[in-house]
């Protein structure tokens, strides 16, 4: 029998040992559990715990495999987790390396949810819209009284609006008894909304977790429950990346109950803050238009003279003016003066009596000269008349027909000039120098060397 001497071993060649006995008789399995102590070192590498009812495994995801997983991998998730089975020979830990982890029994629950997504849109659950109070007058908050979900929305509002008023209504949020508490606990309250009118919004809400943590949210009967709730509804389940039929059914949902909080309530510093600078835009407001206004009012002060002074300039424009005044009116008088002298002197000259007087002596001297011009002019006008007789008697036919020559006229009163003109038997008019004579013709004569007269 060996000695002791002979076969003992250091630790660190037990844990060498052990370790490639795992990693060789094991090699690569599948486990499903909930994930538990999640950690992410600077390394990179995710550090976390699988746990069922009755056990707990140590894990390690490396750097290099970790950028693969998409899944969040939260506290309370469940998972499958694919890895081998080794040891941490530093402290003898027994452990899984993890290669990749996925969500455990999400496939079907997705699709479940999805159908009922579809169902109930289709019956138009999903179209309430209605605007929370802001704040509200009474807050109800349907949550667990123990998670940290009513911690988060107490703490908001106490910093945010510490004049909240805020009902506790507490439902269990996971498992099978979630759902219809939630329902029952709406229908009360809607009940009770007729007798306390101040109870004006209900927050439903709890933390994070897997999809089957959460599936109590996607109860068809509480989103019809939310939908026909006649206080509005706001959903808070769960963190940013959770969707449940409740939120889709509600008023109004938030990402997180903290934001739910945020949401429902103004902040009061915010407020208080937006009081100060509106304080202070109205204090730099006034004291601009009080100094505006002092400088207007000393501007008039400026121009503010004393009664006295302005009365004795006043009296000063005054006296100035009736000087001018004066000064036009003595103008005005003197011009009125010269007129009426020049309008007199104008009627003397042209009164009726001066000018009959003017007419009777421009006539006594036109008649004068009249007497005087008229034997020259009758002179000269008896010898133009006699001149002109003399010309007139020269070139007159009663001057030829003195002379023994006659004038022929048909009883048409033509001239006859040949003796073409007549006809036998016509009856002809003879102007002689002294009277007439009617003649008769026998027949004409056409001879021209016979004399030119009857």
């Amino acid at each position: 029998m060996p000695s002791a001497d002979d076969t003992a071993l250091s630790v660190s060649e037990l844990n060498r040992d052990a370790r490639q006995l795992l990693e060789s008789g094991i090699g690569e399995v599948w486990v499903e559990a909930e994930l538990s102590g999640v950690s992410r070192p600077a390394s990179g590498h995710v550090y976390f715990t699988l746990k069922d009812e009755r056990a707990q495994l140590r894990c390690a995801l490396f750097r290099n495999r970790a950028r693969f997983v998409t899944a969040p991998m939260r506290d309370g998730d469940r998972v499958k987790v694919r890895g081998r089975v080794s040891l941490f020979e530093p402290r003898g830990d027994f452990q899984l390396i993890a290669e990749a982890v996925q969500p455990a029994g999400e496939g079907e629950l997705l699709a479940a949810f999805e159908r009922l997504k579809a169902k109930l849109d289709a019956e138009g659950v999903f179209t309430n819209a209605r605007a929370l109070p802001f704040p509200p007058r009474h807050l109800l908050v349907l949550t667990s009284p123990t998670g940290a979900a009513i911690r988060d929305v107490l703490a908001v509002l106490a910093a945010r609006w510490p004049m909240s008023q805020v009902t506790l209504i507490p439902v269990p949020v996971q498992g099978r008894e979630a759902a219809p508490a939630l329902i029952a606990a709406l229908g009360l309250l809607n009940r009770q909304s007729t007798l306390e009118p101040e109870r004006d919004a209900i927050l439903v809400t709890r933390g994070g977790g897997s999809l089957e943590d959460l599936w109590a949210f996607n109860d068809e009967h509480l989103a019809r429950a939310i939908f026909h709730s006649r206080l509005p509804v706001m959903s808070a389940v769960g963190h940013e990346v959770d969707v449940t039929l409740a939120d889709f059914a509600a008023d109004s949902r938030a990402p997180t109950p903290s934001a739910a909080a945020e949401r429902l309530v103004p902040d009061a510093a915010a407020l208080r803050q937006r009081l100060v600078q509106l304080e202070e835009r109205l204090t730099r407001s006034q004291r601009a238009r009080l100094d505006t206004q002092g400088q207007r009012l000393d501007h008039l002060r400026a121009r503010l003279r004393h009664p006295g002074e302005v009365l004795a300039y006043r009296r000063r424009q005054l006296e100035q003016l009736q000087g001018r005044l004066r000064r036009a009116m003595n103008a005005r008088l003197a011009e009125r003066r010269e007129g009426e002298r020049h309008l007199r002197q104008r009627l003397t000259l042209r009164s009726p009596q001066w000018q009959v007087e003017q007419a009777e002596q421009r006539l006594t001297l036109a008649a004068r000269r009249l007497r005087r011009s008229m034997p020259r002019s009758l002179a000269r006008h008896r010898e133009r008349l006699a001149a002109v007789s003399r010309e007139l008697q020269a070139v007159s036919p009663l001057a030829i027909l003195g002379r023994g020559y006659s004038i022929l006229e048909t009883s048409e009163g033509h001239v006859v000039k040949r003796a073409d003109d007549t006809r036998p038997g016509e009856r002809l008019a003879a102007r002689l120098g002294e009277g007439h004579l009617t003649l008769e013709v026998l027949s004409p004569v056409t001879d021209p060397s016979a004399p030119d007269h009857n």
